[in-house]
């Protein structure tokens, strides 16, 4: 049981606006001493967000605007601090994950983001059908770490997984279909990153042609990377006529084009 402290202290509590002038509130908060462990604490308000200089519903005001505004704008138009609302931010979508319902995705997206400047990434995890993040954490982006969302879901759920897309990379693919994890699933990898490896491939055949024929034979090859790299559609008139002349005279270039052409058509 607490009993009440004797002290109360005064504070100004930021509220939703009244048209264009801002609202605060002034109300004392009482202070009292807890019987079981001797410490002062101070009156807890329900109303009242983690930042206890503004209300929950102001919190959720920022946090809602941050959604599809960028958190400078957001600062700039309720004359807050970038720090304070990216905080405010970030107690919204606290709250947005305590409602958000249990996951039990079938479809799952994986990627990795980078934290800051060099090589240190964090894997999210995806509902690909209901349209929401669902898992954000690892230490990398390792078969460790993608380990520890399957583990988190747990084998029942993760053995309801039909399709995971993802890029390339081994160790998502490595870590799926491991036996205690997701093996009955799909995995789907994600268009872009496939052509990506098709524009390289392209352009290594570019630069072994290139370097295989001598004097006359360059010609035609010297100045056509970016039409190579290109859709036959977005091509000029000029950058068509050029790479029919170079597929006239070089048909392993002419090949891998078409390999790769039919593939971005599909």
């Amino acid at each position: 049981m607490h009993r009440r402290f004797y002290d109360q202290r005064s504070r100004l509590i930021r509220d939703l606006s009244c048209g264009d002038k801002r609202v605060y509130l002034s109300l004392s908060v009482r202070r009292v001493d807890c019987w079981r462990c001797g410490a002062v604490k101070t009156e807890r308000l329900e109303w009242l967000s983690e930042l206890p200089s503004y209300t929950q519903r102001f919190a959720f005001l920022v946090g809602a605007r941050c959604h599809d505004t960028p958190v400078k704008v957001v600062a700039e138009e309720l004359k807050l601090d970038w720090h304070t609302v990216k905080e405010l931010d970030k107690l919204y979508m606290t709250e947005q994950l305590r409602r958000a319902p249990a996951a039990n995705p079938k479809v799952v997206g994986i990627d990795e983001i980078s934290m800051g400047k060099g090589h240190t990434y964090r894997i999210v995890v995806s509902d690909l059908l209901e349209g929401r993040p669902i898992w954000f954490g690892g230490v990398d982006r390792s078969e460790a770490s993608l380990d520890a969302f399957y583990a988190w879901l747990g084998p029942e759920k993760s053995k309801e997984i039909r399709l995971a897309v993802m890029d390339m990379w081994k160790a998502f693919r490595s870590s799926t279909l491991k036996p205690q994890n997701a093996p009955q699933a799909t995995i789907l990898y994600d268009k872009f990153h496939v052509l990506r490896h098709l524009q390289d491939a392209m352009d290594k055949v570019r630069k072994r042609e290139y370097f295989r024929l001598s004097g006359p034979g360059r010609r035609f090859i010297k100045g056509q990377r970016f039409a190579l790299l290109s859709r036959w559609r977005n091509l000029s008139y000029s950058g068509r006529k050029g790479l029919r002349l170079l597929f006239n005279a070089n048909k392993r270039l002419y090949t891998a084009y078409l390999l790769k052409r039919r593939f971005f058509e599909n």
